[in-house]
């Protein structure tokens, strides 16, 4: 199979699919290496494919179209985060991303895309490594999410939880 055609058949199934699919998982699937993978959705991205990378791997960005979305504004130290993004998943949202404000480089943003409990675990997993620090230690706490869900309503009921545990920002 050709690079192309390769790239091709990632857009596929990136497409057919709406949970994130890992770099390993498609580099065994076209028996190529990770790298290969790597460099083929950054060649798909500058041909104008909108292609996330998550914590949980890769995704099309329209696969998130279809629900509402609010930012929500949270403080709560690093040792909260579980119980933040539990929270959101709990009550029937997904946590699309973090953002900070750096006060060198701006806006920063991690894609997060954390939507069951096992996105979360994978998650936990990965910033509990030892030399992992989370975006909220550059700003004492403070963060943006975007949260989405099925219906404005889920999106309040989500906030009102965070609220009562004193995590939002107000």
């Amino acid at each position: 199979m050709s690079a192309s055609q390769r790239r091709k058949e990632i857009l596929n199934l990136l497409s057919a699919k709406e949970k994130p699919i890992i770099g390993s998982k498609l580099a065994e699937e076209f028996g190529v290496s990770r790298q290969v993978i790597v460099q083929d959705i950054a060649l798909l991205r500058a041909e104008g494919a909108e292609i996330l990378a998550t914590s949980q791997g890769y995704i099309m960005s329209e696969q998130s179209n279809q629900m509402v979305m609010r930012t929500i504004a949270c403080k709560h130290d690093g040792s909260e985060i579980k119980d933040e993004l539990e929270t959101v998943i709990k009550y029937g949202g997904r946590v699309k991303d973090v953002i900070v404000e750096h006060p060198i480089y701006g806006e920063l943003k991690g894609f997060l895309m954390i939507q069951s409990k096992e996105d979360l675990k994978t998650f936990m997993k990965k910033s509990n490594q030892d030399s992992v620090k989370p975006l909220l230690t550059l700003t004492e706490g403070v963060h943006l999410h975007t949260i989405e869900a099925l219906n404005e309503e889920v999106l309040t009921l989500i906030e009102e939880k965070l609220r009562e545990k004193g995590y939002l920002l107000e």
